[in-house]
């Protein structure tokens, strides 16, 4: 199974074509939160993607809510956030929003780590966690050397063991790879990312 994942499209027209393009290539495809600005132009940004014609998974950044995403999203898409979807023969969690809460303000959609891992408990098998925030200590440096991830996703995928973790939101670290036990964990950015399903 081919698997195109993107994270922080954030109103991109170019890299939304790119993507809508690379899709046909696709047997699913995976956006990992922020698609628009400050909670502005999200309509815009899912009418972008309006080419994506297989299976798409979508989680909410800290740039939009579950509920305007799933508004805006339309019913072909899947919007997780504390839910699973099987897709294709995978098992699929999401989590969206910030982890921990960002400094960014009251337009920012943020969970707290306590929050983050109440949500996560409710997961018991995934082989593909998506979460817009990375876990700490992996791939969720800034341009500064911080490590700003969550600790309640790293605690959830050592003990879940998924295959993939993606995600995006420190834009510092987009592209990066890195490992948690046997689990491949990717900060993904607006490009056009394959992996196998």
């Amino acid at each position: 199974m081919k698997i195109l994942a993107f994270s922080d499209l954030h109103l991109a027209r170019n890299r939304a074509a790119a993507i809508v393009e690379a899709s046909t290539r696709a047997d699913i495809v995976i956006g990992a939160g922020d698609f628009c600005n400050h909670r502005e132009g999200l309509d815009q940004a899912m009418t972008l993607l309006d080419g994506i014609k297989c299976p798409f998974v979508a989680v909410p950044g800290n740039a939009e809510s579950a509920d305007e995403l799933r508004a805006a999203a339309g019913p072909d898409i899947d919007v997780l956030h504390g839910q699973s979807a099987h897709v294709d023969g995978l098992d699929i969690f999401g989590i969206g929003y910030g982890i921990p809460v960002t400094p960014f303000g009251s337009w920012s959609c943020d969970m707290t780590e306590t929050q983050a891992e109440t949500m996560l408990k409710q997961c018991k098998h995934a082989d593909i966690i998506v979460s817009h925030s990375p876990p700490k200590g992996v791939v969720d440096q800034t341009s500064a050397g911080m490590s700003v991830g969550s600790t309640a996703l790293r605690d959830a995928i050592v003990r879940l063991s998924p295959k993939y973790v993606f995600c995006g939101h420190i834009h510092d670290s987009w592209g990066q790879g890195g490992t948690i036990g046997r689990t491949k964990v990717h900060n993904l950015g607006p490009t056009v990312n394959w992996f196998e399903g």
